[in-house]
């Protein structure tokens, strides 16, 4: 029987290179977005669309959706990116960028925990901007704060869900050429899925909590 991966934020960037990927792999794929696209609706097993992970009607719907599906993987990808400086600073879009990037990831695991069983895996796509110690450029501060934040509640979920044999990861996908970054990126979506895998295929209960970069690289918190 095959794995089953859902993946949220699957309509395209890295959401949709990690569709493909675990396609590719012979996995169910469980495409969770707000709008589909033909390139996902391509490869995934099933589409779950008009899904805003900020809103708790929709998570709940989602878990209505998925209800008795065993999730061997749980990938938390959609994300939004905000700029802001010190002398502009939009505490709308603070918040806002707090509610995709921590809340919902959060809330999505608490909506599918009767999904996830003894050896189910869950990925929170990342960012290093979110590493306190790695940051030496300032600024961001939505941002920084909203993954700090999702580092934080990755650790915790980790700690909590071990005894369910359920592990966690936190990865970087590294500078990804997508849409969020004006396709200014150094990786592609297709490496950056790769890299995203591979920690994932390697993520045990030993190493529960951890925080890793696409590329094998392990991150400062």
């Amino acid at each position: 029987m095959s794995s089953t991966v859902l993946i949220t934020g699957a309509n395209r960037g890295v959401g949709l290179a990690l569709a493909r990927h675990y396609h590719g792999e012979g996995w169910q794929v469980i495409g969770v977005c707000r709008q589909t696209s033909a390139e996902l609706d391509a490869v995934a097993s099933r589409v779950v669309e008009g899904i805003d992970v900020t809103r708790a009607a929709d998570v709940t719907r989602l878990a209505e959706k998925v209800k008795d599906q065993r999730l061997d993987l749980l990938i938390n990808n959609a994300g939004l990116l905000r700029d802001e400086s010190l002398d502009e600073l939009n505490f709308d879009t603070i918040r806002e960028q707090m509610e995709i990037n921590a809340y919902a990831p959060l809330a999505v695991v608490e909506a599918l925990l009767d999904n996830l069983g003894e050896g189910s895996k869950i990925a929170n796509i990342t960012s290093r901007m979110g590493s306190i110690a790695d940051n030496d450029s300032g600024g961001r501060y939505g941002y920084r704060a909203s993954k700090a934040a999702l580092n934080a509640f990755g650790k915790s979920l980790a700690i909590d869900l071990a005894p369910r044999g359920i592990s966690v990861i936190q990865l970087h996908p590294g500078f990804v050429k997508t849409r969020m970054v004006n396709f200014g990126g150094m990786i592609s979506p297709e490496e950056a899925a790769a890299g995203i895998a591979a920690r994932i295929a390697a993520l045990t209960l030993e190493t529960t909590g951890t925080f890793w970069h696409s590329n094998g690289e392990p991150l400062p918190w």
